[in-house]
C-alpha cells in the first residue's frame, strides 16, 4: 500500500539463569527504520533520526515515561523469563 507504515516491539534479552545480565528494548519504527530506542542498559531513549532525536529529548526528560520504562526489566523481563524458566526445568 502506499501508507506509512509504524510499529512498536519490546523485548527482553538475557543468557543466564539468574536473569542477572537481562536487558529490556522498546523499539519505535517508522517506515521500517527504528528512530527511537529505549535500551535498560544505556537507560535512556536515544533518537536515531532527526524527529527520533528530538522525541527522545522530550522522552528522556518525562521522568514519569522514563522510569516505567526502566522498570519494565523486573515488571515485565524478569516476571515472564522467571515463568518460562520454571515451565523449562519443570519438563525435564
Amino acid at each position: 500500500a502506499n501508507g506509512y507504515y509504524y510499529s512498536m516491539w519490546s523485548k527482553c534479552i538475557w543468557s543466564s539463569h539468574d536473569l542477572s545480565d537481562m536487558v529490556y528494548i522498546d523499539n519505535y519504527i517508522f517506515n521500517k527504520d527504528v528512530h527511537i530506542q529505549f535500551n535498560s542498559t544505556v537507560g535512556k531513549y536515544v533518537g536515531y533520526t532527526e524527529h527520533g532525536v528530538y522525541n527522545a529529548q522530550l522522552w528522556n526528560n518525562n521522568t514519569g515515561q522514563l522510569e516505567g520504562e526502566r522498570a519494565q526489566v523486573e515488571t515485565y523481563c524478569k516476571y515472564n523469563a522467571e515463568i518460562d524458566q520454571s515451565t523449562i526445568t519443570g519438563k525435564s
